[in-house]
């Protein structure tokens, strides 16, 4: 089953610490931004790829494109001052059809078989996202002070990508558009339309590079797949 990408790529690099777009820091010598993109270039059942981006910052990432051979962007749109602004973009650009998957650019390292879940769990029941379980012992906190401890087993870590039948998605996102709510995902907005959301289970590899030491862990993700393909 094939799928369209969006990818919102018009962020900054605030909690990176960086005085640019975090997507252009480098791991190996290559931008996080083209380790994302090499995932979905790479997957077959990937038929397009829509990118959000600043206007200032196109030109630079369609050098990008043409130096690393990312073929299978379709189009380029200005993104918002939300991500979920930007997303809505990406989707307007998108054929009205299929499967649709939102995927964070800052996520380099989602493995294919994941991918392919969520596009065949969409695909059949509407709206799925992968996450992973919680690890830690969760608290309830108030001023402060712990109120209780909650069950972790039912609590998961929600990542990307999350996938959508494109009818849901858009209806979704035009309702929020419409009555100006804005969601922390594209899961919430499904959610609110009464809808279910399926979870697909994830690996914690999937990390987003949002820090300086996500990217020492980045750096450590790819040494230990070069030694598994060894």
């Amino acid at each position: 089953m094939t799928y369209t990408v969006l990818l919102p790529a018009a962020g900054s690099g605030k909690r990176m610490g960086a005085s640019r777009n975090k997507l252009f820091l480098e791991l190996r010598n290559t931008p996080i931004l083209i380790h994302t993109l090499h995932v979905f270039e790479q997957d077959p059942q990937c038929k397009r790829i829509i990118l959000a981006v600043k206007k200032e910052e196109q030109l630079f990432i369609e050098k990008l494109l043409v130096e690393h051979h990312i073929t299978k962007v379709a189009a380029i749109t200005e993104g918002g001052s939300e991500r979920q602004f930007s997303v809505y973009a990406c989707l307007k650009a998108a054929p009205p059809e299929g499967v649709i998957l939102v995927h964070d650019a800052a996520r380099p390292f989602i493995k294919q078989d994941v991918i392919h879940q969520l596009v065949q769990s969409a695909g059949e029941f509407g709206a799925a996202v992968a996450a992973v379980r919680a690890k830690d012992t969760m608290k309830k906190v108030s001023n402060g002070i712990i109120q209780e401890t909650v069950d972790r087993e039912s609590l998961w870590i929600i990542q990307t990508p999350q996938a959508f039948q494109y009818s849901l998605l858009e209806k979704a996102e035009r309702l929020a558009e419409q009555e100006g709510f804005l969601g922390t995902d594209e899961a919430m907005l499904v959610e609110r339309l009464g809808e279910y959301v399926r979870i697909i289970e994830s690996t914690y590899d999937n990390v987003k590079m949002t820090t300086q030491e996500d990217l020492l862990f980045g750096e450590a993700i790819l040494t230990k797949r070069e030694q598994e393909e060894q």
